[in-house]
């Protein structure tokens, strides 16, 4: 049966194209199959990541979601309340920016608002004069970093961080080996897009777009081309990635954790922070901006024998801003405001639990920006059991009838998000919206067949006009 399956997916089918809807109800499902719990994927060990971080993590690491604007104070104060406060030194590394000595003076105005003293330490091959071999092993740079408190990554390439501060033989440079110096005396290293990305020991580098890596299927991700080694200071069991709502990047995220041995993972959206001390972790971000969603893949399964990308039973949680998370207990501990909002409990009897929102809950684009945790926090307040999005490519119908007439089999994914025994939320109004929290939700992804085209145009040919016009 599943062997059918499979060539029918390969197959192309010419039919009467359906409805939007009927196609989209009628899908037919690939991951039907009973998911058995396996130990790894393709020799793949999911036990440990594929990169150690080089020396313990006794600092501080704050990966930003890129897009960090210049007044988000609650932000910037923050980084540099942590790094001790007013008189902070910081060094600055633009690496990874096309523009790294506009970028640097960016960020050292925003670090010198807060009361910080920052400068930047000139790393980077497109700026004039600069060689970068030697300028990891300048002396004079070496001290400035040696003797600051904090560091801060701009955005950009995180490539080009990596590629400058490691040696062609792996080995760290000076430049690397002063940072983490920095970092093990207690101090802070801090990065907005690139410079989130380089936070996990492991990381993105030049990746596909997301729905090209689902397609990709099992370990279909490639080792020094599309992930490679980050620095790693958030330690050695965390995947960090960026622009994670607003890009939809929980498709490239899950592949990735699978395929090199991650079970915790962290999505940070635009605009918000997430600082990294010891075993706790807290969200900071402004007033409207989202938070970080938690991947936990302890104990989700997959189905190995499929090709398709598949996983089962990832246990998600979205954290707002001034939300905590504990990674040994994987507790959450809610901010001040959301425990003085209303809590969401739906095993909750006695008529505690009164949801608001009624009916299915269905995404037609469920990696379209923030859908994924607009959809957990309708979900965890209503009254279903669970809630499904697809992700897939779209595309129009050619408005030609011999070709519109034709279309072919593609594949897609279905998101199923589901309420388990220990699934709470928690709501609050005080910033003038809803705000959520949500707290273990599970997700389901099984790959499924889309008709491409979509949908046909209700329209005319211009021969069928002037036919009816004659008339």
């Amino acid at each position: 049966m599943k062997t059918a399956l499979h060539r029918f997916i390969r197959s192309s089918i010419n039919r009467q194209l359906a409805p939007v809807v009927t196609m989209l109800v009628q899908a037919t499902l690939l991951g039907s199959l009973v998911l058995q719990a396996v130990p790894g994927i393709a020799g793949v060990n999911l036990a440990a990541p594929a990169v150690k971080s080089p020396q313990g993590t006794r600092g501080i690491a704050i990966p930003i979601g890129g897009a960090l604007k210049y007044d988000n104070d609650a932000v910037w104060k923050r980084i540099v309340d942590l790094a001790g406060g007013r008189g902070a030194r910081f060094a600055v590394f633009a690496t990874a920016s096309d523009d790294p000595e506009k970028s640097a003076e960016r960020i050292i105005g925003a670090l010198t608002k807060h009361g910080a003293v920052a400068e930047h330490i000139p790393v980077s091959a497109a700026i004039k004069g600069i060689d970068v071999h030697h300028a990891v092993r300048n002396p004079v740079l070496l001290a400035k970093v040696r003797g600051s408190r904090g560091v801060y990554f701009a955005g950009g390439a995180q490539e080009r961080i990596t590629d400058a501060l490691y040696q062609n033989d792996g080995a760290a440079t000076p430049m690397l080996a002063a940072i983490w110096e920095v970092f093990n005396k207690g101090g802070v290293v801090a990065g907005s897009s690139a410079g989130a990305a380089i936070m996990s020991a492991t990381m993105f580098r030049d990746p596909p777009e997301v729905m090209d890596i689902l397609r990709a299927g099992q370990a279909g991700l490639k080792s020094g081309r599309d992930f490679d080694r980050g620095l790693g200071f958030v330690g050695a069991d965390i995947f960090v990635d960026q622009h994670f709502l607003k890009r939809g990047r929980i498709g490239r995220m899950l592949p990735l954790m699978l395929q090199t041995g991650y079970k915790m993972g962290f999505g940070v959206e635009e605009n918000t922070a997430v600082i990294v001390q010891g075993d706790d972790i807290e969200v900071i971000d402004a007033k409207d901006s989202k938070g970080a969603l938690v991947a936990d893949l302890g104990a989700a399964s997959v189905d190995a024998s499929m090709p398709e990308f598949n996983i089962s039973n990832v246990k998600l949680t979205y954290l707002d801003r001034g939300d905590r998370y504990n990674l040994k207990t994987k507790m959450v501990t809610p901010s001040a405001q959301k425990l003085r909002g209303k809590k969401l409990e739906p095993l909750a009897g006695g008529g505690k639990y009164n949801p608001y929102f009624k009916g299915a809950i269905f995404s037609p684009a469920i990696l379209a920006d923030g859908v994924i945790v607009n959809t957990m926090a309708q979900l965890i307040d209503s009254d279903q059991a669970s809630a499904v999005g697809l992700a897939f490519a779209a595309s129009r119908a050619d408005t030609k009838a011999e070709t519109a007439q034709k279309h072919r089999q593609q594949l897609g994914f279905e998101f199923t998000l589901r309420k388990g025994a220990d699934s709470v939320g928690y709501v609050s109004s005080a910033n003038g919206g809803e705000d959520y929290t949500v707290v273990n939700l599970y997700l389901d992804v099984s790959p499924v067949m889309m008709a491409v085209p979509l949908y046909l145009p209700l329209v005319q040919s211009s021969e069928n006009r002037s036919q009816q016009q004659r008339k």
